[in-house]
């Protein structure tokens, strides 16, 4: 076996194996080198190159996004783990276990003028989880030797006990902290900072440990169940008429489905879930948009629930929001490990526990259903508002709306489903997706960078074929992310393009001005031709329904390489389109 010769990266890398952290995703560099050296002789780790790093980051992200456990991202010295931030960011908030390990120069080497170096401790501040900032190993270098290895100081015993005490204690430190981090990382879900400070040599080589790090117990996740918790939620649950159950982001297949038919059954509870959720049942309430946009004040105060019981990430909808807001539960519960967010500004409590644990005890406490006509009044509604969007797109022009429609319904079975931020998210909310679809999207900070690289790596440690769905500008601001040697041949592009921010055109403000097409929807003429003949990506494109009917029949037919599709929608249209539908469901 081959390994760096610095203590430092040898205790990182076999820390990292220790804690079973397996995929470690690389950007080159130099400062790093030692542990590139450590990782990439190691046959127990899958390592991946990617030379962007924002890029890299948001790749490792979807690793961590879909296998749920802690994936490395390693980077060398000054601007490269900047340029991680987003993703850390989006770890975050999302609550992924993303680990960045970044090198860094000598502290006698930062601020005196030397190249890619940057004030690096604590650089990702309230973002992480923990920042492990460990310290530089005593090299040989601090004892001073003749050149035949002689000693040439009188007191060399006692100096070289001083300098094997002093990088004990150093090594007792980083060991420390390295664990730590991890161990945060792994049982928060989120991301930590590990910065390794590295004195040169940085290439030098050795096959045998020269540390060996002491056993740490290596902790998991428990839950402990607070009875006293549970009676007082039940006592509100069994008054309330009126409950409302939200549910957020959620991996899929989080919930058994005797709990989820036990609610169902419930005719006081009506469940809104967001097309995240990976949630599904015939009775509960997907599009939560279609439900609350045509809704006056008479009949938000016969949806306002007595009880809100929510669960899972970020919520995408705006209209929930604000009808929440202003019309408050009487009591607000929210369920999971992560810290909950005040989203309504009424939560009363919040019990850490896993949902499906919660309702492991929960649901069987339960004496009885209160009687309500809550759920089926709502149902009725449900069913009024699917008929009208069925519908409506019977008159549509071709659109985003449409095309939305039309490929969601040809997804393939038992697949995953990634989709990038603004309106690719805003539209696939509208419409009822089959259980057999997973559906990802970074919600954590909402932003459009990173999309198609979370995608990507999220494709490479799935069986399930991929496909992804974005808009053009958030496509065309990730483009690096298709410099990637790791893309699978089943992997699916679709790119909307509308020429421009489409979200913008939907929003508030004065549109079809010079100033609102170049500094708000951005207006261009850019094509994904090109990339996808850079990248190796075969590529097809539709202009008009008849088109996108044709292309949509092979699309998804097995090939030698990835494929993108681009389809060309009318941006003058696609605002009004989706305006008017809100309107028509009244």
């Amino acid at each position: 076996m081959i390994y760096s010769k610095i203590p430092l990266s040898q205790t990182v890398v076999t820390l990292c194996k220790t804690h079973n952290l397996k995929h470690i995703v690389i950007s080159p560099g130099s400062r790093n080198a030692p542990l590139t050296i450590g990782f990439t002789h190691d046959e127990f780790f899958k390592c991946y190159s990617i030379v962007d790093e924002r890029c890299a980051a948001f790749f490792a992200l979807g690793i961590a996004q879909q296998l749920q456990e802690p994936v490395a991202v390693v980077c060398t010295s000054g601007s490269a783990l900047l340029n991680y931030y987003p993703a850390v960011s989006e770890a975050y908030y999302s609550h992924i276990p993303l680990v960045v390990i970044s090198a860094d120069r000598p502290k006698h080497l930062i601020d005196i003028g030397d190249g890619q170096t940057i004030k690096q401790k604590n650089v990702y501040g309230e973002h992480v989880l923990y920042n492990a900032n460990l310290k530089l190993d005593i090299s040989e270098k601090t004892a001073s030797f003749s050149e035949n290895g002689k000693p040439i100081l009188k007191n060399i015993e006692n100096k070289l006990e001083r300098f094997l005490g002093l990088q004990k204690d150093i090594q007792t430190y980083n060991e420390s902290e390295i664990h730590d981090a991890l161990t945060l990382s792994k049982l928060n879900l989120g991301p930590v900072h590990i910065n390794c400070p590295f004195d040169e040599p940085l290439y030098e080589t050795i096959e045998e440990l020269s540390i060996n790090p002491k056993p740490f117990k290596i902790q998991s996740r428990e839950d402990k169940v607070d009875r006293f918790e549970i009676k007082s939620l039940l006592d509100v649950w069994q008054n309330a008429k009126r409950k409302m159950i939200l549910v957020g982001v959620l991996q899929p297949n989080s919930i058994e489905a005797q709990w989820i038919q036990e609610i169902a059954d419930d005719d006081s509870i009506i469940v809104l879930t967001e097309t995240t959720s990976n949630l599904h049942h015939p009775d509960f309430f997907s599009g939560i948009d279609k439900l609350i946009a045509p809704l006056d004040d008479e009949d938000f105060k016969a949806l306002q629930p007595d009880l809100l019981l929510t669960f899972g990430g970020l919520i995408v909808s705006k209209k929930i929001k604000a009808f929440l807001r202003t019309y408050n539960p009487l009591f607000h519960f929210h369920i999971g490990l992560a810290q909950a967010n005040d989203t309504f500004f009424s939560l009363e409590k919040q019990i850490k526990l896993h949902p499906n644990t919660f309702f492991s005890v929960f649901l069987p406490l339960v004496t009885h259903h209160t009687k309500s006509t809550y759920k089926h009044y709502w149902l009725t509604v449900r069913q009024k508002r699917r008929k009208l969007q069925e519908a409506y797109l019977q008159t549509l022009p071709f659109s985003d709306f449409k095309v939305f429609n039309t490929i969601l319904k040809q997804l393939p079975k038992q697949s995953q489903l990634q989709v990038g931020n603004s309106s690719a998210i805003r539209y696939t909310q509208l419409f009822q997706l089959p259980k057999n679809i997973d559906v990802f999207c970074n919600r954590g900070t909402s932003g459009i960078d990173g999309s198609t690289s979370t995608a990507i790596g999220a494709s490479t440690v799935i069986e399930k074929r991929t496909t992804f769905i974005t808009g053009d500008l958030s496509f065309f601001y990730d483009s690096n992310a298709l410099w990637n040697n790791y893309i699978p041949n089943t992997f699916r592009i679709i790119v909307i393009n509308n020429e421009g921010g489409g979200i913008f055109r939907i929003l508030p403000g004065a549109k079809n001005t010079e100033n609102f097409d170049r500094f708000f929807e951005t207006k261009h003429h850019l094509s994904a031709k090109q990339l996808s003949d850079m990248y190796g990506f075969d590529y097809n494109s539709a202009k008009d329904e008849k088109e996108l009917d044709a292309q949509l029949e092979t699309f998804y037919q097995d090939t030698q390489r990835p494929k993108l599709l681009e389809i060309f929608t009318p941006s003058r249209v696609n605002d009004t389109v989706l305006l008017d539908f809100f309107n028509y469901i009244k």
